[in-house]
């Protein structure tokens, strides 16, 4: 007879890819959301030769340093480059871009349920903003 386990030790060990020493643990996502400051990211991907794995399971809006209020403008050159960037490289590797000015763009922690993206039992991750405004390698 197994031992009971919570709903979260259910999920978690249906996401277990490969366990390391130390109790890392490398975890399966089954939905990546992506904002304009992962555009860096796109850039070490293609430099080392790779393309995002699952292009269809990664999705991409501008919320991070852009507003998401209709018809807010980028706040500076800065800003408007990476939301550029970041609608080539979503171009580039085929990832579903909610794009300025597209009724479904928003927050990206809120869109992923308003969307259908994400749902119970799923594991998903969003890049975290950094002082950097670049977050860690995607995919």
């Amino acid at each position: 007879m197994s031992t009971p386990q919570t709903m979260f030790e259910k999920i978690w060990a249906r996401h277990v890819v490969a366990e390391g020493p130390g109790g890392h643990v490398l975890l399966y996502v089954d939905r990546h959301l992506l904002h304009e400051g992962t555009t860096a990211a796109f850039g070490r991907l293609a430099k080392s030769g790779r393309r995002v794995r699952r292009p269809d399971l990664s999705f991409a809006t501008a919320d991070h340093y852009f507003l998401t209020s209709p018809g807010s403008p980028a706040p500076d050159a800065e800003v408007r480059g990476m939301v550029e960037a970041l609608a080539r490289h979503t171009g580039d590797q085929h990832i579903v871009h909610f794009a300025v000015g597209e009724a479904r763009r928003g927050i990206v922690h809120v869109i992923g349920p308003e969307q259908g993206l994400t749902a119970p039992a799923l594991r998903w991750s969003a890049a975290t903003r950094t002082r950097r405004r670049s977050a860690p390698a995607a995919a």
